[in-house]
């Protein structure tokens, strides 16, 4: 390499991305030329790049070195440009709309980086690298691909002709300390009395689905409901990329497979739902219905499999109704919508409505009853609801999560399970009265 300048004070930007080129390049033929085993190829890389750098008897500043071999490291050991992202712990999804747009998004708000790659070429190499170990292949023969990351991340890739501007990465990252029910209610997603009524309903084995738009929080939800699970039950869980990460000790991990080059070999969340009813499960947790799979999610809740929760995606309980239905036709078989709808009014027990508020924050803002047949129509009724009173200055939302009085039809048989859920649970009035009381006995403390 011709050195571009032995004074780091002098450099432009373009003269750092010629050193950070020149060190891959190098790095990259004796990669080549004198591979090093898998388990030594970060020492070896580290150790070259030592020595590429004193031969090129560049000076920069140490924080400049420093920032230029993380680069380096980055570009030949992680996923480029977007691995500082992917460390960092606030940031709970990446979104690459191609070399010059990368945004994040840090506590439910978007926002664009000034993180960029060099070309489309570049992003393609990121991609080949991020699902070349896992298995999968993207070209324009299949220009879209989803995988999971080995540390459970779920990532998306979608390329030319498909992507018009251009390459495309989703990565929702995968966080391994996952939220708990007590830092819901603290971030006020949830009630403590809510909290107290989904635990006895997931125990007295309700039939459960989770309804929510894109990022609203379905599988962390689920997540949490799942591990009110009894530890004694045998749990099957059903997921195309495995996020769930229940604790019990009795559990059958299942998750979809891509068809093989020439077509073949694909395993569907429908093939899965259909094996784990051979498998003897207690319970079965399917991560999200967006096919033919509801309806058999449907019979198997209605013939005996009680418990079971799964996801689908719906902006409303009502919609969520609508989406069951519109995805059990989707099985192919002929059946009248009427048949359908008493399904679903049979097997669903309960809804819960998560919804990404426009502040970015996460709520339960329904918690509803499915509570029988009325002529052609499910009848719904909602237990808890959420009630927007304003926003705040700072644009945030407010308002509060509070019951509507109504007792659920299946109330007793939380009983039976021995759940005496009193009635400031359903009352929003009493609920007040006692919450009014405790802060009083704080004071006087």
């Amino acid at each position: 390499m011709t050195n571009p300048t032995r004074h780091s004070t002098r450099l432009r930007p373009e003269d750092l991305e010629k050193i950070r080129a020149y060190l891959v390049n190098s790095l990259t033929r004796e990669l080549e030329s004198n591979p090093p085993p898998l388990r030594k190829r970060r020492e070896f890389i580290t150790q070259q790049l030592d020595e590429i750098y004193k031969q090129s008897q560049l000076r920069l500043a140490e924080t400049l070195r420093q920032q230029i071999f993380r680069d380096v490291l980055d570009d030949l050991l992680g996923y480029g440009p977007i691995q500082p992202l992917l460390d960092d712990p606030d940031i709970t999804e990446v979104m690459v709309n191609g070399p010059n747009q990368v945004y994040v998004e840090r506590k439910g708000k978007l926002t664009l980086t000034n993180v960029k790659f060099e070309d489309d070429e570049h992003v393609l190499r990121i991609i080949e690298r991020i699902i070349l170990p896992l298995g999968r292949r993207i070209d324009a023969d299949k220009p879209t691909v989803d995988a999971r990351l080995p540390d459970g991340s779920r990532v998306n890739a979608v390329i030319p002709p498909v992507a018009i501007d251009g390459p495309s990465i989703t990565i929702r990252k995968f966080f391994v300390e996952r939220l708990t029910v007590q830092q819901l209610i603290e971030f006020g997603s949830i009630t403590e009395k809510m909290a107290e009524f989904l635990r006895a309903c997931v125990v007295s084995r309700l039939n459960i689905v989770i309804s929510g738009g894109t990022g609203s929080g379905k599988t962390t939800l689920l997540n949490i409901l799942s591990g009110y699970i009894p530890t004694d039950e045998r749990i099957v869980t059903i997921e195309d990329a495995a996020e769930l990460q229940l604790h019990q000790d009795h559990v059958v991990r299942l998750e979809t497979k891509p068809p093989n080059i020439d077509g073949s070999g694909a395993v569907t969340i429908r093939d899965l739902v259909r094996n784990s009813l051979r498998m003897r499960p207690d319970r079965i947790v399917v991560g999200e219905c967006r096919g033919g799979e509801a309806l058999d999610m449907l019979q198997a809740m209605n013939t005996g499999h009680d418990g079971s929760l799964t996801t689908v995606h719906a902006n409303s309980p009502r919609d969520a109704l609508s989406r069951l239905e519109t995805l059990s036709l989707m099985s192919g078989l002929d059946m009248p919508v009427s048949v359908i709808r008493e399904q679903i009014a049979s097997a669903v027990d309960l809804i819960v409505q998560q919804t990404r508020m426009k502040d970015g924050s996460r709520k339960v803002t329904h918690v509803t009853e499915v509570a029988g047949m009325e002529g052609n129509t499910i009848v719904m009724t909602d237990i808890f609801r959420f009630k927007q009173t304003g926003i705040s200055s700072d644009n945030k939302i407010l308002g509060q999560l509070e019951p509507t009085g109504i007792r659920p039809m299946f109330i007793e048989r939380l009983e039976a399970y021995g759940f005496k859920l009193g009635a400031e649970v359903f009352s929003a009035q009493i609920a007040a009265a006692m919450k009014q009381r405790k802060q009083q006995g704080r004071r006087r403390r």
